[in-house]
């Protein structure tokens, strides 16, 4: 039998530009300029030019995205990695605009893809959901040892319409997520925490931020709460932020 040999280090090219847009309800969530500082911080230490634009409605978000990915096509120069941070209220696939009208993620999420952003073809795009995703709470287990599973997809040599690509939840599917009045939210502070903070590839750094929140105990209405985020990547090579 053959030794396994080491994987290939294989990383994004960062020396062009980053893009960042925030997109933020803080009407009814409390702690969201906290956040938005944060995040501030967060991308002014990594060299992106960020936007944020506070209060969207439904129609906004949308509108903002597709404004977000026309400018990029629109640039001559190199542009190696986006952001998108989307902060509301929030169900399972759907996000609260500031008018009380939902949209949904999935349509948001199709505009910076490999077919509809010529820009960000085969880059790495993050989107950042600090929002619920359902109504239940997770009183959290008592555990013994580690158990984590990891699933891997090959990738082919023609790019398919969805890789490079890195969703990145405050919460699991179906479960809530906590803010605080003051300090922000659990999820957005701790990466913002871990992402200037530390070195390595982002998805090192993001199972960081899943151990970190999943130690911590919040509690909620008296109740001890436990809360863990959720990572999604169609990321095809490594990518290094710092």
């Amino acid at each position: 039998m053959s030794n396994p040999q080491p994987l290939e280090e294989e990383t994004y090219d960062m020396s062009g530009a980053r893009l960042a847009l925030t997109l933020c309800v803080t009407k009814a969530r409390e702690g969201s300029e906290a956040d938005l500082d944060a995040l501030e911080r967060m991308f002014q230490q990594l060299k992106f030019e960020s936007t944020i634009k506070r209060d969207p409605t439904a129609q906004q978000f949308q509108e903002e995205l597709d404004k977000f990915q026309q400018a990029m096509d629109a640039r001559d120069d190199f542009i190696s990695c986006a952001f998108v941070v989307l902060m509301a209220h929030g169900l399972e696939g759907r996000l609260k605009g500031e008018d009380g009208e939902m949209v949904e993620l999935e349509d948001l999420f199709k505009v910076l893809n490999n077919k509809n952003c010529r820009a960000l073809r085969a880059k790495p795009k993050v989107y950042i959901v600090q929002a619920c995703r359902g109504e239940q709470r997770d009183p959290g287990e008592t555990v013994s040892g580690d158990d984590i599973v990891m699933i891997t997809k090959d990738s082919p040599q023609t790019i398919p319409t969805y890789t490079d690509i890195l969703h990145v939840y405050s919460t699991v599917e179906g479960y809530i997520a906590y803010r605080h009045d003051k300090e922000g939210s659990c999820f957005i502070q701790t990466l913002v925490d871990v992402f200037t903070e530390r070195k390595g590839p982002i998805l090192e750094l993001l199972t960081e931020v899943t151990r970190r929140m999943a130690e911590a105990e919040l509690v909620q209405e008296g109740k001890p709460r436990k809360v863990n985020p959720e990572i999604q990547s169609t990321l095809r090579k490594r990518l290094y932020l710092q």
